[in-house]
């Protein structure tokens, strides 16, 4: 199915978020969609897949125009949209969830599990799937979940299957799976849309690009044609540096030292040191440990053996207060389960680690807490409407500046960023990184998690490839390249 989408004009009261958007997908091709935050992807999708009406402009499948009004409508014409957040239940088997809302019935009214079972083993063999259908959903890691989601949409007889980062928190071999099935969907003649901002995914999976910029699009034309500096700056409108670490600075003392930091069965035997000034990075694949690792000492993971020296003084961290009075600060890995809170305001976000010294008499003093935010915000150069306003209505790049925002309030000495760009388009991963940087340049000794060897390249002085909870050996300079880190984090 070819689709083509004509003039698309959306708009939000005054705010214009589609300007006559043309975007068009050729039968069997995986074309990305590429922007920042706030650029109008999403919008530009939930209008083809009927969560949104247009204000102008044409949807045409095949040369026939179509409108929706309704997502089950769009699906009735083969387009499934895969969101980022998974719609599968774990407590069901797999071949239930293929059928989630539209389950089989045997005459009686009863559900047909073997009609379901039997379809869903017939699709994933033909899809070269291998997963059982009897299986429970909450067995299958991330990359099944997504596939599972994938063979659904087929199932549903999509020609079209839009997909939101389905890449976000998945392990390199997880990607490579995933992509897999996405050749595979090539091959079957199934047009497949991209969101991602993960330019080096984008240079080996895709065929075409678009790429939105404030509403317009501003380019689109073969992956094979272009490079990974020339998206980012069409998605950004200026250059972006996508090199090495553009910085160098003397360390000074020790901040923090572990010896033989043990917790089975995450890590072991972890021995390291970090000093101020400095930005180390630990990386691997995921499951190595390391977020456990630091999840310890941030006081976060109970029990361990081993020691802790902060400031070159030992010490026992048994819970995050304590290690947020030793200056220890810690971003976690998912932003959205552990970061933010959605119920809460930015402002209740931005300033929640330092309420406690905010607080007299049981009373916040709001001035004070305003004040203190309106400094990061400035800081962090935090794009928003009002402190008011839901946390939630901030693109991912700015709540992750909100959450860096809550940690540098409390002024630590030890800064713990576990995956600090997860879901942030290239512009804000640029701004996170010179912020990352800067705190380096100001003293604070920085641990930055990560699993993508560039990020690692770009901020880190030096860093500390683990591999079945241990710490297989440091890199720096030119050992500090991706094919070594790769081979170290596999067990080479």
């Amino acid at each position: 199915m070819n689709l083509a989408m004509k003039g698309i004009v959306k708009s939000f009261g005054a705010n214009d978020v589609l300007r006559s958007v043309d975007f068009h997908l050729n039968e069997g091709e995986i074309c990305a969609l590429l922007g920042e935050n706030g650029a109008g992807k999403s919008t530009l999708m939930n209008i083809l897949g009927g969560v949104l009406p247009a204000d102008q402009g044409a949807i045409l499948l095949d040369g026939r125009e179509v409108k929706f009004a309704s997502p089950a409508q769009s699906l009735r014409e083969g387009i499934a949209f895969i969101h980022q957040e998974l719609n599968l239940i774990n407590d069901l088997p797999v071949y239930e969830n293929m059928f989630i809302g539209r389950e089989l019935k045997k005459k009686s009214g009863f559900l047909d599990h073997e009609a379901m079972y039997r379809q869903t083993e017939e699709l994933f063999r033909r899809m070269e799937i291998d997963i059982d259908p009897r299986a429970m959903v909450s067995t299958l890691d991330a990359s099944f979940k997504q596939i599972v989601e994938i063979a659904r949409a087929l199932m549903m007889k999509a020609s079209i299957i839009i997909m939101d980062e389905p890449t976000t928190s998945l392990t390199d071999p997880e990607i490579e799976r995933v992509f897999d099935m996405l050749r595979t969907l090539r091959q079957q003649k199934v047009g497949v849309v991209f969101i991602s901002h993960k330019l080096r995914e984008v240079m080996e999976i895709c065929d075409r690009y678009t790429v939105l910029r404030d509403g317009q699009m501003v380019a689109d034309g073969y992956v094979r044609d272009t490079s990974i500096p020339e998206l980012a700056r069409h998605m950004v409108g200026h250059e972006v540096h996508t090199g090495g670490k553009a910085r160098s600075a003397e360390a000074g003392a020790e901040v923090l030292r572990l010896e033989g930091l043990t917790k089975e069965p995450y890590f072991r035997n972890i021995s390291l040191s970090v000093r101020a000034g400095e930005v180390l990075g630990i990386t691997g694949l995921l499951g190595d440990g390391r977020s456990e690792l630091f999840r310890t000492v941030f006081g976060a993971e109970g029990k361990y053996q081993g020691s802790i020296y902060m400031n070159g003084k030992p010490v026992t961290v048994s819970s995050t207060t304590q290690a947020l009075d030793l200056g220890i600060g810690y971003l976690p890995r998912n932003r959205k389960e552990n970061g933010i809170i959605k119920d809460m305001d930015i402002l209740e976000n931005g300033s929640i680690v330092t309420l406690p010294r905010l607080t007299k008499h049981g009373l916040i003093q709001a001035a004070e807490q305003l004040a203190q935010f309106v400094k990061q915000r400035k800081n962090l150069h935090i794009k928003m409407e009002s402190e008011k306003n839901s946390i939630t209505s901030l693109s991912g790049g700015n709540q992750q500046k909100v959450v860096l925002a809550k940690w540098l309030s409390a002024n630590p000495s030890l800064l713990i960023l576990d995956n600090p760009t997860q879901g942030v388009d290239v512009g804000a991963k640029e701004e996170i990184y010179e912020i990352i940087l800067r705190l380096a340049d100001q003293g604070v000794a920085v641990v930055v998690l990560c699993s993508e060897a560039q990020e690692i390249i770009r901020l880190c002085d030096r860093a500390l490839v683990m591999y079945h909870g241990e710490i297989r050996a440091e890199v720096s300079g030119e050992t500090m390249n991706e094919h070594e880190m790769m081979r170290l984090a596999t067990g080479g």
